[in-house]
């Protein structure tokens, strides 16, 4: 591929191709050399998330007048492909804040509401999230038991949210209960009667950020807080899923771009039987196929993610490109740990925490077979339409 083709899918403008410089340099400088503490720790390094709030990255998608960077889907992409390069889960907190919180709320909210919220969130002094799933529904999202009920100027919620990606450093949350049966989008903050979270839920990945349930009993959320009008929640959701699931996809490319670099570091560097294993067919196939699967993956995700935005619907593309993508970095996760043998599976080296990262990419935000669901219906209902 030719460096001028290259530029016009993954860095189409100056723009992107700053953006990706910037979070290159700081991924590499300071995201890097904490990955491995934090992720022992099994909590979000706060003061690093705040960094991304300095660099303008936390509103990434939202309009400059507004206090956003102004940019695009692709540049969305962008960040998360190069953080996640060095520290998936401190990534995975970021995607739930810059792009299930703000993104989402701020194509959702009045300018009220905006004003509220946004400087807060934008600069990283509160951080935020969004909760669909529940005990008894994740897939089947329309099985939600949340409730909200009119009382006054509240709504008076009850029901439990679980996995919530930042629920225990989250000071305010986007979340949907159904109002009379319909799906309502609505925020909720810390200082909210009736409102709490549980206990950090211990995971196998992603350990550099948290996860928690949000509990409502009796919750008392100010009607300032709805978000749209009543039964409005589904399209909020839908609209926010696309980007969701591409910044998802662009997070398995990094992962496995990673694992790419450290296997034919790797096979360079270490020898057996007096040559580099890279020397060996076994070693080539994983070196090769890693390699050709991570571009491949690459190319399909920038290219849905030019045609993705606020007004831009493209759900087969994107639940293709999640798809596609996320198994792509746990495999080829496995490949740079099967080519560096005993080392790769070690916590001295990244790899084995990248394997564990990558995992996640074929649960969250739509799992692998709904999103086979998605496609094969939405392919037929196109056929039909021709």
């Amino acid at each position: 591929m030719s460096e001028s083709r290259y530029d016009a899918l993954f860095n189409p403008t100056p723009e992107h191709q700053m953006i990706r410089e910037t979070i290159a340099e700081f991924a590499a400088k300071y995201v890097d050399p904490q990955a491995a503490e934090y992720d022992e720790k099994g909590v979000l390094n706060q003061a690093l998330f705040r960094q991304l709030g300095e660099l303008g990255l936390l509103g990434i998608t939202i309009p400059e007048e507004h206090g956003g960077a102004g940019m695009d889907t692709v540049a969305a992409v962008i960040v998360h492909h190069e953080l996640a390069k060095y520290d998936p889960g401190f990534t995975l907190a970021y995607l739930a804040h810059s792009m299930l919180f703000v993104n989402n709320f701020f194509y959702c909210a009045n300018d009220e509401q905006r004003g509220r919220y946004l400087d807060k969130v934008l600069s990283g002094e509160w951080v935020a999230g969004m909760a669909m799933t529940e005990p008894g529904a994740g897939t089947d999202v329309m099985g939600m038991t949340t409730t909200a009920v009119s009382d006054g100027d509240s709504y008076v919620v009850n029901g439990t949210k679980t996995y919530i990606t930042n629920g225990c450093e989250g000071h305010c949350f986007l979340f949907y209960a159904k109002v009379e049966g319909r799906v309502t989008s609505f925020l909720v903050d810390r200082d909210c009667p009736g409102f709490s979270t549980s206990n950090h839920i211990d995971k196998c990945g992603m350990r550099g950020s948290t996860m928690s349930e949000l509990i409502f009993e009796d919750c008392r959320i100010p009607k300032a807080n709805l978000l749209g009008a009543e039964g409005e929640g589904v399209t909020h959701m839908m609209r926010n899923l696309e980007i969701e699931r591409l910044a998802l996809a662009a997070m398995s490319v990094g992962i496995a771009d990673r694992c790419v670099d450290i296997m034919v570091d790797y096979s360079v560097d270490r020898t057996a039987f007096g040559k580099p294993i890279g020397a060996f067919g076994q070693i080539q196939r994983y070196v090769a196929d890693g390699y050709a699967m991570t571009e491949a993956a690459k190319c399909l995700v920038y290219n849905v993610a030019r045609e993705v935005g606020p007004d831009i619907r493209n759900r087969v593309g994107s639940d293709a490109a999640k798809l596609f993508a996320a198994p792509v970095g746990k495999i080829v996760a496995d490949y740079a740990m099967q080519v560096m043998g005993g080392a790769g599976y070690c916590r001295e080296f990244p790899v084995e925490r990248l394997w564990r990262d990558a995992k996640l990419l074929e649960i969250g935000g739509g799992t692998l077979e709904a999103h086979q669901k998605n496609l094969s219906k939405d392919l037929a209902r196109e056929r039909v339409r021709r």
